[in-house]
C-alpha cells in the first residue's frame, strides 16, 4: 500500500512560496526547461484545433518560457502574469508579447475571449475552486483549458536517487508529492471539468552548474535558510560530477499535459 499522501499546502504558504519567484526572476529564465515540440503538437491534437490564429491566454507566464513557444506556433498570445519580478523580466525578454498583470483566481479579461488557456507550471498555485469558474467565464464555447507541468523522469536512477536524497535533507516525502501531482482529478476538485492526460518525454544535456542553478529555482529551495541551500547545492554538485564526470548532465522530463474543452 502506498503512503499516505502529505497534507496540501494552506494558502500562506503556496503564496509566499509563489512570491519567492519574483527575487529568482533572472535565474529562473537563464536555467529553466523548456518543452519540446510535441508537447504543443499534443495540446493541437487534444483541443482539435491548430495553434496558428488562435486567442491563447498564458496565465502565470512567468518568464515566458512557454508563452514564447506559443507565439512561435502563430497564436494570438497574451501573458498573465501576477509577480513584479517575473513580469518585469517577461517585458524584458518577450517585447514584442503584451502581458497583463492578473492570476488564475481572478483573470483581468473578458467573458469568453479565449480559444484556449494554458498554465505552464503554474495551475497549482491557484485556488481551483476560484480558478475552474474563472476558465470556464473566460473560455468561448468549445474553448480550452490546457495545462501541463515537467516532471523528472523518476524511473531513470540518477534522478530517483537525486529525489532520495533531496527528500532526506529536507524532509519531504518527494514520491508521495509526485503522486500528489499525477492525480488528474486534484486538478479539478469542483468536478466540473472532464480532463484528458497525456505524457510526452523529453530530455536536454546541461553542464552541472546550470543544473544546480535550476534546481535552486524551485520555490522549495528559494524560501529555505540560505546555509541550508548551499549546503544542499554543494552536495548535489558533489553526486552529480560522480555520475557524469565530464560535468555535463542529461535531465530526463516526462511532461504532464491535461486538457479539458468548455462543457
Amino acid at each position: 500500500m502506498s503512503a499516505p499522501l502529505p497534507p496540501a499546502p494552506g494558502p500562506a504558504d503556496r503564496a509566499g512560496r509563489a512570491r519567492s519567484f519574483d527575487a529568482a526572476a533572472a535565474q529562473y529564465a537563464a536555467h529553466r526547461p523548456s518543452y519540446p515540440a510535441a508537447l504543443l503538437d499534443a495540446v493541437e491534437d487534444l483541443t482539435g484545433r491548430p495553434l496558428a490564429g488562435a486567442r491563447v491566454a498564458d496565465v502565470g507566464a512567468g518568464t515566458g518560457i512557454s508563452t514564447a513557444l506559443l507565439h512561435a506556433r502563430g497564436a494570438r498570445v497574451l501573458a498573465v502574469e501576477p509577480g513584479d519580478g517575473m513580469a518585469a523580466q517577461f517585458c524584458g525578454s518577450h517585447p514584442g508579447i503584451p502581458l497583463v498583470r492578473g492570476d488564475g483566481n481572478a483573470l483581468p479579461l473578458a467573458d469568453g475571449s479565449a480559444d484556449l488557456l494554458t498554465y505552464a507550471q503554474s495551475w497549482h498555485w491557484t485556488d481551483p475552486h476560484r480558478s475552474v469558474p474563472e476558465a470556464l467565464r473566460v473560455l468561448r464555447p468549445g474553448g480550452a483549458l490546457a495545462l501541463w507541468w515537467n516532471t523528472d523522469a523518476s524511473d531513470v536512477e540518477w534522478i530517483a536517487e537525486a529525489s532520495r536524497r533531496a527528500g532526506r535533507f529536507f524532509g519531504i516525502d518527494i514520491p508521495a508529492e509526485k503522486q500528489r501531482a499525477a492525480r488528474t482529478e486534484l486538478a479539478d476538485p469542483t468536478g466540473r471539468l472532464r480532463f484528458t492526460r497525456r505524457e510526452v518525454r523529453w530530455s536536454r544535456r546541461i553542464p552541472v552548474d546550470s543544473h544546480l542553478a535550476n534546481i535552486g529555482s524551485h520555490s522549495f529551495l528559494l524560501v529555505c535558510p540560505e546555509d541550508r541551500r548551499t549546503a544542499f547545492l554543494a552536495q548535489e554538485r558533489d553526486q552529480l560530477l560522480k555520475v557524469f564526470p565530464d560535468g555535463i548532465v542529461e535531465e530526463t522530463y516526462d511532461v504532464l499535459l491535461l486538457v479539458a474543452g468548455k462543457p
